[in-house]
């Protein structure tokens, strides 16, 4: 399973979200663009994407940006996957009714476990793993 740069990306640009979300912060594409290297208008593509799957909302004017559109805890990796690709996992095999049913079987399967363990991973959780990392940075 090969995943796009967008999924990157998007993950990045709602990881800091995700940080900036206790103050109430709106973020300006620029700013996260530079801070990871993302180019400012496909970032601005994807977290339109991620604001039609409601995960981000867009704040107007001269101190406009983004911010999530809920907590970070509530947020998944699965979700964000959704927003940008629709599906967390897919393959041809499971809508091809010519698939053998054992294949058919392993490949939903496999499907399963790449949603539950992109579920299984909020963005709370990321948040705090990061803090926790720059605690001990400084230790």
């Amino acid at each position: 399973m090969k995943l796009s740069v967008k999924s990157d990306y998007a993950m990045r640009a709602v990881l800091e979200l995700a940080r900036a979300h206790p103050s109430g912060a709106v973020q300006r594409v620029e700013d996260i663009a530079g801070r990871h290297g993302i180019p400012p208008n496909y970032l601005v593509q994807i977290l339109l994407e991620l604001k039609a799957r409601g995960l981000v909302q867009s704040v107007r004017g001269k101190e406009g940006g983004y911010r999530l559109a809920k907590p970070p805890a509530e947020i998944s990796f699965g979700d964000v996957l959704r927003g940008i690709h629709g599906s967390v996992f897919d393959t041809p095999a499971l809508a091809n009714g010519k698939c053998p049913p054992e294949l058919h079987r392993a490949w939903n399967r496999l499907k399963c476990a790449a949603e539950s363990a992109a579920d299984a991973v909020n963005f709370q959780q990321l948040v705090e793993e990061g803090a926790e990392k720059e605690r001990m940075f400084y230790i």
